[in-house]
């Protein structure tokens, strides 16, 4: 079993964002219910995952926050003007959230499935667990990143199931590429992604990955995560040609976005378990180039 680094000293909430939410290419009159939904898995993440809580208390705050999202979930009644009122705490999470449930009808399961991976993340951190094999990660990628696509293919009306099978690659590639990008700082925070069965293929000792040293094994590891989330994200690309007008300009950008970072993974020479590569103001010409000439 693995087992969890060291704690860090805390450190001010700060978020570094690879793909846009909710800009001026969304259709004006979905921003607000995108950005409620935003506004509710960041918030819920944060609880996971950032401050000095303990496990306990994380789960405890997680456990409260879906309690809110029940009653935000919860149809008002028709015999009473009264609103339901949410703990001060959220209310500027839930109020919006609970207006864009009821406008828009949002699939509420998708909003529980996030909760269900942020309480999974706590529970594994706390018990310094990582993944056995690809499969139990593409599980929890279902949950933890699968909801936000399905959820904005409502908004967009789309919902065949191709474009649900690409939505669901989309959202795991990303969640993917943010992990092989990751390593450096999730590691000593005790997320663990790298599957053991990969590990126990390429010849990566637990030891060297808990240590951040990047070994000749650990850096094919991370170069064969890496190329397997580059053929899902191009396999799900297809997608941007069913979302109309300008939220699918919006997805390319996404898209290009996941696929630059992994551009920048592999200048690195696979290198991210002692380097993390991020997005500069210089390559959004290049996503730009790349989203208007995808076919």
């Amino acid at each position: 079993m693995l087992q969890p680094a060291p704690a860090a000293p805390p450190a001010p909430i700060q978020h570094y964002e690879n793909f846009p939410v909710a800009s001026f290419l969304c259709p004006a009159h979905l921003r607000a219910p995108i950005a409620a939904i935003y506004h509710f898995a960041r918030t819920a993440d944060d609880l996971a995952d950032e401050g000095d809580a303990t496990p306990q208390q994380r789960l405890d705050d997680l456990q409260a926050y879906r309690r809110e999202l029940t009653a935000a979930c919860r149809p008002a009644s028709p015999s009473t003007d009264e609103k339901q009122t949410f703990s001060p705490r959220w209310a500027q999470v839930f109020g919006p959230l609970q207006f864009a449930i009821h406008a828009h009808q949002l699939p509420v399961q998708a909003l529980h499935d996030l909760l269900d991976a942020f309480v999974q993340d706590v529970e594994k951190s706390r018990d310094g667990a990582g993944y056995a094999s690809e499969s139990e990660l593409l599980d929890y990628c279902r949950r933890s990143a699968n909801p936000v696509g399905r959820l904005l293919l409502h908004l967009y009306g789309v919902t065949d199931a191709q474009a649900l099978a690409r939505s669901d690659d989309i959202c795991t590639a990303l969640q993917l590429i943010n992990f092989w990008q990751d390593p450096s700082v999730d590691i000593p925070r005790g997320r663990y992604y790298f599957p053991q069965e990969d590990c126990t293929r390429l010849g990566v000792a637990p030891a060297d990955l808990l240590a951040c040293r990047q070994t000749q094994n650990a850096t094919k590891l991370i170069a064969s995560c890496a190329h397997s989330a580059r053929a899902r994200m191009l396999k799900g690309s297809k997608l941007v040609h069913q979302i109309p007008g300008r939220a699918g300009w919006e997805l390319r950008l996404v898209v290009q976005g996941g696929l630059r970072i992994l551009d920048r993974i592999e200048a690195l020479q696979f290198a991210t378990l002692q380097h993390r590569p991020t997005l500069k103001w210089w390559d959004f010409p290049v996503m730009l180039w790349r989203a208007w000439r995808m076919s």
